[in-house]
């Protein structure tokens, strides 16, 4: 049984905490599934990922092409995984239900602080996903580093 993991995003945007979050994962052996609620913005963090530095090369694709089950990190707007991931880290307010975050090693919400939509989205998934008794943490970086400041057990 997995766990989500909520990042609010106060102090780098999306595209700079992505790659870290997703370097992260593959250290864990994990291959990954990011979740958007946008095609544009997807195809736009498939560009960032692409031209992030050569020593910090991220292997990933955009769903729809021939090798998706093959992709080690797949953008997708899709619940259908073919890469079968054991994280999926969800942007822009992209659902992800409680029998995901039962059968994947870790879900990952990141979620803007400076937008209040998104704040409130965030506050929503995390009700609902602890609610259904989802192991869940909610980390910060409002001090200027990761802490984590919330933590509710399975």
């Amino acid at each position: 049984m997995g766990a989500a993991y909520f990042y609010h995003l106060t102090r780098s945007p999306v595209e700079e905490t992505l790659p870290m979050l997703l370097d992260k994962a593959r250290g864990a052996g994990w291959r990954i599934v990011v979740k958007g609620a946008d095609l544009e913005r997807l195809k736009f963090m498939d560009e960032k990922l692409w031209l992030g530095p050569e020593d910090g090369f991220v292997p990933h694709g955009l769903a729809g092409g021939a090798h998706d089950a093959d992709q080690p990190i797949l953008l997708t707007q899709s619940d259908d995984w073919p890469n079968n991931p054991q994280c999926v880290m969800a942007l822009d307010g992209a659902d992800v239900d409680a029998d995901a975050v039962n059968r994947l090693d870790r879900v990952c919400i990141l979620f803007d602080g400076a937008d209040g939509s998104a704040v409130q989205r965030a506050r929503g998934q995390w009700k609902s996903l602890t609610g259904a008794g989802c192991a869940a943490q909610y980390w910060s970086q409002e001090s200027g580093r990761w802490e984590k400041k919330a933590e509710s057990g399975a």
